[in-house]
């Protein structure tokens, strides 16, 4: 009975719940349902061909080129926070499309300001390298400017493409990526160039995808871009200043946190171990962060159109909670069980390791997966400064995780205290996330 009804929801609410196939057609009907979809297959095809090359990676490049991989692109990624100022995820709030035009612009004048600002370190690549004792990181670090621009600039196209619901573009440039970042990695590396095979495809191969998006009537989009107005632009960097005030830092300390064993276990463990563990989260964290980021991209949309028009929000958000659980729950029992054959299996004897590390990341997986998918709550609510402290709490209980681990030498015991922190504060953020939405349909 409970079954019957938990599908039955799905049905249209202005008509009976009668009976499953009513709920099938309410689900085909559905905006949300059809969107959600579509990014999810391109995201689905996109994690496929990353999946598929790992073999052959893990046989061309060594442990450590991969843990290199993994530093540079957590020190990059503060600067890919810092490149918009958090003004990207405004994009999608404004009514007007000229204010949602020159929130554009606010970021890309970020963009540029940032990648200068890191251009200028270009001379004390040494120096930084030696701070991580890895002397490979200073003959790449000319290409940190390029690598904070290009990721910079999609956070921004990004989120028009969610205001225009213009979501097969973004599954475009998703499966572009991919395919030009997996065909890198694999081509450089047989041909020998090591470590440069694994970085250089990742930087220039979201930069080639935004162009490959923007194809078939992309250029009247840009075009339009162009249209410069800067009082408007002045205009929204302060309506909207909440955003590099809370917002920013708040995601500059959720970055950190999550890349803390990165930056915190390379100098005490080396490259080998920040490597098995920068592969665990390739095979793991980041798959479930693009398909998740599917369904937060056109949630957002969606739940900012519903509190714009004076809806309820919260019976969309727990029934998807409820849904997620039940799906997640029963996957995640069994890859317990086969995650360190599954990895030997995949990547070769040497990476079985690999599947050790995920076993103990699963439950903070799991609320990965409810949280991120709705944390643009405080967003829409104006709760950017709750969230700034929730985000310290939780770098302070990481940071206090892994400095355990690395009293009892043990990498194991660190990634595992590591998980068990994220997983506590995660499941506070989920019930604040629903009494945010149970809050604002109180008062319609």
């Amino acid at each position: 009975m409970y079954i019957y009804k938990y599908f039955c929801t799905f049905a249209p609410e202005n008509e009976p719940k009668r009976c499953i196939i009513v709920a099938i057609k309410g689900i085909h009907k559905s905006e949300l349902v059809r969107n959600s979809a579509r990014l999810l297959t391109a995201n689905v095809v996109a994690q496929a061909i990353g999946l598929l090359v790992y073999p052959v990676l893990t046989r061309l490049y060594a442990p450590e080129d991969f843990g290199l991989l993994n530093l540079f692109m957590s020190i990059g990624g503060i600067g890919v926070l810092l490149a918009t100022m958090a003004y990207h995820d405004a994009i999608v709030l404004p009514k007007e499309e000229s204010r949602a035009r020159a929130l554009m612009q606010v970021c890309g004048l970020c963009v540029a300001a940032v990648m200068v600002l890191f251009a200028l370190t270009i001379p004390l690549a040494k120096p930084i390298a030696a701070l991580f004792e890895t002397p490979d990181l200073a003959q790449w670090w000319w290409l940190m400017p390029l690598y904070i621009g290009g990721m910079g600039l999609w956070n921004a196209v990004s989120n028009l493409f969610i205001r225009t619901k213009s979501f097969r573009r973004i599954s475009v440039y998703q499966i572009a990526q991919s395919v030009l970042n997996a065909g890198g990695k694999a081509g450089l590396g047989a041909l020998g160039w090591i470590p440069g095979g694994l970085i250089m495809p990742t930087i220039f191969s979201p930069v080639l995808a935004i162009g490959i998006s923007l194809l078939n009537g992309g250029k009247r989009l840009v075009k339009d871009l162009f249209r410069w107005d800067g009082q408007a632009v002045r205009e929204a960097a302060k309506e909207y200043r909440n955003f590099p005030f809370y917002s920013c830092p708040r995601m500059l300390i959720s970055y950190l946190s999550n890349n803390l064993p990165f930056l915190l276990l390379t100098p005490v463990f080396g490259l080998t171990q920040t490597g098995y563990f920068g592969m665990a989260m390739t095979l793991a964290y980041r798959p479930i962060q693009m398909v998740v980021q599917s369904v937060y991209q056109v949630l957002y949309q969606r739940t900012t159109q519903l509190v714009n028009e004076g809806q309820r929000i919260l019976p969309l958000l727990r029934r998807f909670v409820l849904r997620a659980v039940l799906v997640i729950a029963p996957v995640w029992v069994v890859l317990y069980g086969i995650l360190p054959w599954l990895t030997a299996w995949l990547l070769g004897d040497e990476w079985r390791v690999c599947g050790e590390y995920i076993r103990l990341l699963l439950p903070w997986l799991m609320m990965v997966v409810l949280t991120i998918t709705i944390n643009y709550l405080p967003d829409i609510f104006g709760r950017q400064r709750t969230m700034m402290w929730i985000e310290i709490l939780y770098l302070v209980l990481r940071v206090s995780a892994l400095l355990a681990g690395i009293y009892m030498q043990s990498v194991q015991w660190a990634i595992g205290l590591y998980a068990a922190s994220g997983t506590l504060i995660l499941t506070g953020e989920l019930i604040w996330f629903l009494v945010l939405a149970y809050r604002h349909d109180r008062k319609l």
